[in-house]
Order: C-alpha cells, then structure tokens, then sequence
C-alpha cells in the first residue's frame, strides 16, 4: 500500500523492529479517514451555511418518528453528545428557526424537541447532495469494498460496545 500509515509502519519497523505494529495500522487508518471523511462532509455542509452537527440533529428529528420529535435525552443518545452540548446546539436551531423547544405536557421536567417546517426543507432540499458527496468520498471503494468494509466497521463498533440504543 502506498498510504500515509504505510510509511509510519514502516518507521516503527526499522526503529522497533521487535513490536507487532499492525494494530496501528488499522486504528491508525481508520483514523486518517474518519478525519478525511469528516472533513468532505463539512465542506459540503459549508457550502449551504450549515454545520454537519446541525444537520445531524435535523436529520435525526426527521427520521425519529412520524411527529419528528424527540425528548432531548432520546436526542442527546441518538447524536451521540451530552445533555450540556445538545442544549448549545438546540438553543442555535432554535434561534435560526429550524426547531421548536416545549415542555411535554405530560411531565414538565421533560423537554420535547420539534422539527420545524424550516427544518425539514433544509433536510429534504441538503439530504440528497449530502448522499452523492457521501458517494464521491467513497469513490475509490467498489461496491462490494464498500459491503465488506461496511460490514467489518459494524463489527468492530459492536466490539467496542457501539450498539443500538433501541
């Protein structure tokens, strides 16, 4: 292979030739990439004044269920964030609009968030760009690389303890 964790392999093989390093080469690439990826879908999203995080959250309401709404600690769970950085990031998609905060009448210690009408064009109108960047980031993967790989990182996140809330 002729990566960036190729050549830091090879370093730790002249410099400690006596210590298996192949581990660092997995978590080392997986790490390069998540950071390139990221970086593609941050592009994208900037280039429609959005953050990824906000369209995250917006995406999230939308699919959640047919009311596209949740209590923020569903939310906080689902975006993966603690209760301190999802009430920030509601508090801004409130402000531009994109959602609506309530108490739930049921139980008023429980805060209820809403997708706007607003909220949900910007998901229906971004969401299909999103797909084809997301597309032309994997691009040097074939379809079946994409299958194989896919089912490989479900198999180290399962590993690691990633696994489905619901």
């Amino acid at each position: 292979m002729n990566d960036a964790v190729e050549q830091i392999l090879g370093d730790w093989a002249r410099a400690r030739p006596d210590v298996d390093c192949a581990a660092l080469g997995v978590a080392g690439r997986i790490s390069r990439a998540s950071r390139l990826l990221d970086r593609g879908v941050k592009d994208y999203f900037a280039r429609h004044d959005l953050e990824p995080w906000e369209f995250d959250v917006l995406a999230t309401l939308l699919r959640a269920n047919a009311d596209h709404r949740l209590c923020m600690g569903d939310l906080a769970t689902a975006a993966m964030v603690s209760s301190a950085a999802l009430t920030n990031r509601v508090d801004r998609l409130v402000a531009k609009g994109l959602v609506h905060r309530e108490t739930a009448p049921s139980n008023r210690r429980m805060v209820m968030i809403t997708l706007t009408g607003e909220g949900r064009a910007v998901v229906d109108e971004l969401l299909e760009g999103h797909v084809a960047n997301e597309n032309r980031l994997l691009s040097g993967l074939t379809p079946g690389d994409r299958e194989q790989l896919s089912v490989l990182l479900c198999k180290l996140l399962t590993s690691l303890g990633d696994v489905r809330s619901h």
